[in-house]
């Protein structure tokens, strides 16, 4: 059943902050492709050669042909939809099913994402260093989403099983996608959406690399402006 406590709310960002690892590369088939309902034939197609392009596509059944965004930048979209994985479960998934996450603020971004490559790093005792390279993407939403703050333990900065249980849940009955306080950078906000066509496709904005000490990111470093960060 799906928690009384979540409150639907019109989620209207002018811009919204999402920051991913650089390593990933366009996917031809969202980027290139007019019609998503194409999408399969081609896979299948392509399958019969080599398969490199069903590879790179991931699992398009995740997401109906309706929900689907097509054209450039389409890919940052798609991604996390295609490519989940039980394997990393997120905050408002077990891995199941994707979700695009984002936040209000660049701030509110990289604190999020500054949280879980440190964890990464950590669990495979990686060795200090300047590591990933990481791109910022803006883009916008105006749409209803539901509002979990109030409901409890979704916010736990550890256990994701009851954010996990409520995600599943509003899913299931409909939702497009929750709102919460930032756990990582308290007084933003952030979104998952659980549909691509959610949000607006993004543009690239800044660029940033980060640095391990051994035990947490201490600094970060911004491409674009050549400017050093030390994280507090």
């Amino acid at each position: 059943m799906v928690s009384g406590a979540a409150t639907p709310v019109r989620v209207d960002w002018s811009q919204t902050y999402r920051t991913i690892r650089s390593i990933y590369p366009p996917i031809d088939l969202f980027e290139d492709i007019a019609d998503p309902a194409d999408w399969e034939a081609i896979t299948a197609s392509d399958a019969k050669v080599n398969g490199a392009m069903r590879a790179s596509a991931g699992d398009l059944s995740k997401v109906p042909p309706v929900r689907r965004v097509a054209g450039g930048g389409a890919s940052w979209v798609m991604a996390p939809f295609v490519h989940c994985s039980t394997l990393r479960p997120g905050r408002f998934t077990d891995g199941s099913y994707g979700i695009h996450y984002a936040g209000d603020s660049e701030t509110v971004a990289l604190a999020e994402t500054i949280h879980h490559h440190q964890v990464l790093m950590a669990a495979t005792a990686e060795e200090p260093g300047w590591t990933s390279n990481f791109r910022v993407l803006v883009g916008s939403i105006d749409h209803e989403l539901d509002d979990v703050d109030a409901v409890p333990g979704v916010r736990d900065p550890v256990n994701y099983g009851p954010s996990q249980v409520e995600g599943a849940a509003l899913r299931a009955a409909g939702s497009d996608g929750v709102t919460w306080e930032s756990v990582r950078h308290p007084g933003g906000r952030c979104i998952g959406v659980f549909w691509p066509d959610v949000v607006t496709i993004p543009v690239q904005g800044a660029h940033y690399m980060y640095h391990w000490d051994g035990a947490r990111v201490d600094r970060i470093w911004k491409h674009d402006t050549r400017e050093l960060f030390e994280i507090v």
